[in-house]
């Protein structure tokens, strides 16, 4: 690193704004990846035949193949340059999105999700990590500030986007946008993005193999659970999987070389709660994005447009009240703003699961979106700024890389439990009722007799990311104020 000892601050650029405007490029075009393609998933259904788990599955294999890579790829970038790889996963998730918008069949859509979420995996920890190396301390909080904002507003965008987009051209046009954005990203990146210093890492294979192994034992046992009825084998496919992050987390432990998850980074209160905060918010937001939409389109008979449009108001007001927040950040007690955005955002959720109804006006479905957008402006930026605050300087790429990767773990789980529940609470609300068959050729509005069923089972998937977001605003409440905060 730039910084020897931990004890002086050597800068590498003396353009770092222009810097981090390019690296957020690249990552907002990620993020937006999250959460655009659960707009077009009724016609994306419809064109390609396939059925409710399918389309989960093609959130589900972005974020898994995102998440599992996620610990490597910082150290890969700590090998041989931040920059390159950056670069390098640019150019991949570009080539992926090229593939998906001509897959011509569900299967091959996934898996060229599944390779755009490798691209992202080797973007993401580079972007933290450049941060603390191209900001000075007493302005890499307002650094952290745009990076964590970056992250809300590109969630929140990711929707209308989609919208417009499925409306005008069709769905393969949310993936063929990221054409020449990747162009300009890694044209930015190659002028403004300063080449910093490396170093030698040995790359623990075996903790990759037993957290890849594991994590895709546990979604696909939950994700594909209602589909074979819960048999013996899906229960112990998740036990296995459980076990085997277990023995994860204790080869970490034991282990003499170089781990991927440091345990000794969980000493720091702050990052431990700041990790439990956004693995909730990533499972809430990524996993409810499925029912709110199919519940906009077949039961409100919406276009793509106008479902994405609903959630207009948590856009832009995640986009006015963040800067409100970073400017605060750094004078206020982080449990004030993270806790109350977190508790903000659960209510928001349970709300709006509890009034989605065939009969609800659409300016009722207007006001959690509302409080949806002002709770994220307190959620992501102050989240990401008070896990790394107190971290020393040898361990920040460290702390970024298992940040970046409990976000992205949170939102894979979150796609496929909820998914899952959306899945059982179809079969439970209206039984007999085959929505892989029957509806897999036609998008539009539900037949009305089976419109309230629907509705219910949608509204009641989204409430199990409201309970998780109030586990997370729990643990908020017990952050510290951190050492180096002024005030």
């Amino acid at each position: 690193m730039s910084v020897t000892g931990g004890s002086t601050f050597k800068p590498v650029t003396d353009r770092p704004w222009p810097a981090l405007f390019a690296l957020c490029v690249g990552f907002f075009m990620i993020l937006v990846d999250m959460t655009i393609v659960a707009v077009a998933q009724p016609q994306i259904k419809a064109a390609l035949d396939a059925s409710v788990t399918g389309i989960v599955w093609v959130t589900s294999a972005y974020l898994l193949t995102y998440a599992v890579p996620l610990l490597i790829t910082g150290r890969l970038g700590d090998k041989i340059g931040p920059k390159k790889v950056y670069q390098a996963g640019l150019v991949v998730f570009t080539v992926a999105s090229l593939w998906c918008g001509l897959s011509g069949s569900i299967g091959e859509l996934i898996a060229a999700r599944g390779l755009q979420g490798l691209g992202a995996a080797l973007i993401t920890p580079q972007t933290m990590a450049l941060i603390t190396r191209i900001f000075p301390p007493e302005r890499r909080g307002a650094a952290m500030g745009v990076w964590g904002t970056v992250a809300g507003v590109a969630t929140a965008v990711g929707p209308l986007l989609g919208g417009i987009l499925t409306d005008s051209f069709g769905w393969e046009w949310i993936f063929f946008v990221n054409l020449p954005i990747g162009v300009v990203g890694l044209f930015l990146a190659q002028i403004l993005v300063p080449t910093v210093e490396t170093h030698e890492h040995k790359f623990d294979w075996v903790g990759v193999a037993l957290s890849a192994v594991g994590l895709t034992a546990v979604v696909f046992g939950i994700q594909e659970g209602e589909s074979y009825d819960w048999a013996a084998w899906i229960w112990a496919l998740v036990l296995g999987g459980v076990v085997l992050l277990g023995l994860f987390v204790l080869w970490q432990a034991r282990m003499r070389g170089e781990p991927l998850v440091p345990l000794s980074l969980f000493r720091n209160r702050n990052f431990t709660l700041s990790n439990v905060g956004i693995a909730t918010m990533g499972f809430a937001v990524s996993g409810s994005m499925i029912p709110i939409m199919f519940y906009l389109q077949l039961v409100g008979g919406m276009s793509p447009t106008r479902s994405a449009l609903v959630m207009v108001p948590m856009a832009v007001l995640t986009g006015v009240f963040a800067p409100l927040v970073g400017r605060v950040l750094d004078r206020v007690h982080p449990s004030t703003i993270v806790a109350s955005g977190l508790l903000g955002y659960a209510v928001a959720m349970w709300w709006l699961g509890f009034i989605m109804d065939p009969a609800t006006p659409v300016w009722l479905l207007l006001l959690p979106t509302v409080l949806m957008g002002v709770s994220s402006a307190g959620i992501w930026a102050p989240l990401a700024a008070t896990a790394t605050r107190d971290l020393p300087w040898h361990q920040a790429g460290a702390g970024a890389g298992v940040y970046n990767t409990t976000r992205v773990v949170g939102s894979v789980i979150g796609a496929s439990a909820i998914g899952a529940l959306m899945t059982s609470r179809l079969a439970a609300n209206l039984p007999g009722i085959d929505f892989d068959d029957s509806q897999s050729r036609t998008v539009g509005q539900l037949p009305e007799v089976v419109r309230h069923g629907f509705a219910d089972s949608m509204g009641q998937a989204i409430y199990l990311g409201a309970v998780l977001l109030f586990i997370g605003f729990v643990s908020a409440l017990f952050l510290k104020r951190p050492s180096h905060q002024g005030g």
